[in-house]
């Protein structure tokens, strides 16, 4: 009887041990790929820089923490999320006129839209503008 009982507390002890481990594998997972959210983009002085012109090459672009920001063309300049549509990843580089995401291969285009999928949706608009040499983020307004 009494080696019964210790296989059922074996057994017993080595389900919870892996269903904890589970667990704590499980909630690392839900947050693969996220930031922190960012702060207010406007600050007392005015809105945040996010880049100069000239760091930003043309048919490219650059990633500013949450933000991609593409000169498709010449003094044209496009803010974007780096948020990917398709699972949440943040877009890693620009390739080759193309914003990559790595998790799972997503392209998309330097305006936004999808040049490959998994991703099906473009990527969300943020709002950037030119002030003297600098990108900085624009105001939303809300109606």
């Amino acid at each position: 009887m009494y080696s019964g009982v210790f296989r059922s507390r074996r057994r017993t002890l080595i389900v919870g041990t892996g269903l904890g481990a589970l667990a704590a594998v499980l909630s690392a997972c839900t947050t693969y790929g996220r930031r922190p959210a960012a702060d207010a983009i406007d600050s007392p002085s005015g809105p945040e820089q996010l880049a100069k012109t000239a760091d930003v090459p043309v048919g490219s672009g650059v990633i500013v923490d949450d933000i991609v920001i593409t000169q498709p063309a010449a003094g044209t300049f496009t803010g974007l999320s780096s948020v990917c549509t398709h699972a949440g990843c943040h877009v890693s580089a620009i390739v080759d006129g193309a914003i990559v995401c790595p998790c799972h291969g997503s392209r998309f285009n330097l305006d936004g839209t999808v040049a490959n999928g998994p991703a099906t949706a473009p990527l969300e608009a943020k709002p950037v503008a030119v002030q003297g040499d600098a990108i900085v983020a624009a105001a939303t307004r809300s109606s």
